[in-house]
């Protein structure tokens, strides 16, 4: 028996790839401190890639001030490191096991970085839901080879596919265009 087609898991593991870009995209921040600024960070804690959220806790102390208080002495470094590699143009004070995080005033040139690395997450998440699309197509090609399927249902739903497939690129670009008029909003 072969893997049944189902579009609405193509939909749901699409809509997964828009909710990774829009927690991406949130990390973009325009001019002022948030905790969320800091969510796409992952630290090399203990063998692996952890979200800081798990190895430290950011709050908001001012509007153009982070703090990330690490929990583990050891792991200070680990996070500095990471946030300064992030690309996020962060560059943390340590205190002991508090990083205070002053967020810069965003210049033009900062706000064009910023569009740059909203693009890329943008870019990565269409590949994410091309990828999607091209696993749907390949069950719909091995449901006809091994004769589970017409060729004329195969057209339809490969037009399904397609459809879903703009649906979504659709979305993620209504994303980035609504994030870069934030960021170059000044």
């Amino acid at each position: 028996m072969a893997t049944p087609f189902d579009i609405a898991e193509l939909k749901r593991r699409m809509q997964g790839a828009i909710g990774v870009l829009s927690t991406e995209l949130n990390g973009l921040r325009t001019g002022r401190a948030s905790a969320g600024l800091l969510d796409p960070i992952s630290v090399d804690a203990y063998g692996s890639h952890t979200p800081l959220n798990q190895v430290a806790s950011i709050t908001v102390p001012e509007p153009r001030m982070l703090n990330v208080q690490v929990w583990d002495r050891s792991m200070t470094g680990a996070v500095e490191r990471a946030i300064r590699e992030s690309n996020l143009g962060l560059n943390p004070i340590v205190e002991g096991q508090l990083l205070r995080i002053p967020i810069p005033e965003l210049n033009a040139e900062r706000r064009k970085e910023l569009v740059k690395v909203g693009h890329k997450y943008t870019e990565q998440a269409k590949v994410a839901v091309r990828n999607v699309r091209r696993d749907g197509m390949d069950v719909l090609k091995k449901m006809e080879k091994d004769g589970d399927i017409a060729e004329d249902d195969v057209r339809k739903q490969s037009d399904q596919v397609q459809k879903v497939t703009d649906e979504a690129i659709a979305e993620i670009d209504q994303l980035m265009a609504t994030k870069e008029k934030e960021i170059t909003q000044v």
